[in-house]
């Protein structure tokens, strides 16, 4: 009887400790959301990795491919998404800039007057983001957790930071230094500090980048690169160099050792920013040797993270969750070639002929205040001053639009909220007077010269892998960007 006993005594401390596994928190997750990156290339280069994180990813992680349900101009609307789990709508970062209209000017999402850069003119912070993000809930569930965010660009890397980091910092690759804003109690880490000191970036920028391989050995060289190659001084393309994610993932490590990440029972976070996408990259697909580059340098990159941090706190004690970011689409060219030509739509030149369109009805006076994405913003002192019906002029504009070439519909903004996938689109506070959709195949122009962030694909899927080393319950569903911020808690 007392062996019964023993026996099922231990039985249940197996069963017990199986389910602390189980359910338990990892005391460190990386997130890392890679630009550019897609399900079709790593499908395509994985028979070209021996060994690697991307390698390791693709064996052991949970992989799906996750939509957005809303439109994506190439931006980091999306990477609001992730990090938020809501749409643009809720957490009010439609685009990467929007028109101000107190001085008709177009302002970038995330500067902020109240803060200063750390090494940097740049004065950014994610108060912009309406919504909770990643960090905000471990710091609610974890008031003692360390958070930090580690990036290329400066925009992304603060919405990666969100509101309650300690700390974040992205790579200035003029001056080969780590700058950061002030909008966070730690301002620069320690670890970055100490890495501006010795000039790591400047020497790490100062190398020549050539291919990792034969030029014949890659899958989709250009017809230049099979001829010639490809080389490149780091230091005149370091953000979409291969090096730029090397920094990234050194100063992840070099925090992870200052901080001690992942050594105690308090969950930790770190959330980097990544880049696939090479100097010649027109699309988020491969079309050239360099962007296989990128790929494989990165997959190198991964697995010494991974192997770093399976030495230093155990490969049972963190989780890696990677996320490509939709950027280029599909370039024109190559639509162009398959019979799909993409045709470009002149907001600027639409709001001045709405202006002209309102003269003949209205008189000679400024009643469109500018245009920006897919809105046109009312002059509404002017229409307020003159007495005239705001809701009437913006049907006016709405009905004018839609004899516009390119354009799909048109409606005053009170009604588009209502409309599918431009609703979810939207944030209240920076939408314009009347709004419009392109057809398929059309694409936004700022002016004649320059592309502004258009709709770069009608459904864009991105893929997400997500990786642990404890033993723990994996979504049975499709997933969309809005549950990925779930996946981690």
């Amino acid at each position: 009887m007392r062996k019964i006993r023993l026996f099922h005594s231990t039985q249940i401390i197996c069963l017990l400790m199986l389910s602390a596994c189980l359910y338990a928190t990892p005391r460190l997750t990386v997130v890392a959301v890679v630009d550019g990156m897609t399900a079709d290339n790593l499908n395509t280069l994985r028979p070209l990795w021996q060994k690697g994180g991307l390698r390791t990813l693709s064996e052991e992680a949970f992989q799906t491919t996750i939509t957005y349900p809303h439109l994506v101009y190439g931006g980091n609307e999306t990477t609001a998404t992730l990090v938020t789990g809501v749409t643009p709508e809720r957490h009010g970062y439609t685009m990467d800039a929007f028109f101000r209209r107190n001085d008709r000017s177009v302002q970038t999402m995330l500067e902020d007057e109240s803060v200063h850069g750390i090494g940097t003119t740049m004065r950014l912070s994610a108060n912009a983001l309406l919504a909770q993000t990643i960090t905000d809930r471990m710091r609610l569930l974890y008031p003692a957790s360390k958070i930090y965010a580690i990036g290329i660009q400066p925009e992304t890397t603060v919405l990666l930071a969100g509101h309650a980091a300690n700390a974040c910092c992205w790579i200035d690759s003029k001056n080969y230094k780590w700058v950061a804003t002030a909008a966070y109690k730690e301002g620069l880490p320690s670890a970055a500090y100490e890495q501006n000191k010795s000039k790591q970036i400047a020497t790490m920028a100062a190398r020549k980048w050539i291919p990792r391989m034969n030029i014949q050995t890659y899958t989709a060289p250009s017809p230049q690169e099979l001829k010639k190659g490809f080389a490149y001084e780091v230091n005149t393309v370091l953000p979409k160099s291969p090096v730029a994610n090397t920094l990234v993932i050194q100063l992840a490590l070099a925090m992870q050792q200052a901080e001690k990440l992942g050594t105690d029972a308090t969950p930790d976070l770190l959330m980097l920013q990544l880049n696939t996408l090479s100097p010649s990259a027109v699309s988020d697909h491969i079309s050239c040797a360099e962007q296989e580059d990128m790929y494989l340098w990165l997959n190198q990159d991964i697995g010494y993270l991974m192997e770093q941090l399976d030495k230093r706190i155990g490969r049972a004690n963190y989780q890696i969750l990677v996320v490509g970011r939709p950027v280029l689409g599909i370039d024109a060219q190559t639509l162009a070639d398959i019979h799909m030509p993409v045709r470009f739509f002149n907001t600027d030149r639409a709001a001045a002929l709405t202006g002209t369109y309102l003269m003949a009805l209205y008189g000679h006076e400024r009643w469109v205040d500018g245009a920006y994405g897919q809105s046109l913003y009312l002059n509404r002192p002017l229409i307020e001053q003159k007495r005239l019906n705001l809701e009437t002029m913006q049907r006016q504009v709405a009905n004018f639009l839609m004899d516009f070439e390119g354009v799909q519909v048109a409606m005053p903004n009170y009604e588009a909220f209502h409309y599918p996938l431009l609703g979810t689109s939207m944030s209240k506070k920076h939408t314009g007077d009347v709004v419009f959709m392109l057809q398929p195949g059309w694409r936004l122009m700022q002016d004649e010269k320059h592309a502004l962030d258009h709709v770069i694909d009608d459904n864009p899927a991105s893929p997400l892998l997500l990786w642990s080393g404890t033993l723990r319950s994996m979504p049975q569903t499709t997933i969309t960007a809005t549950d990925v911020a779930n996946l981690i808690f």
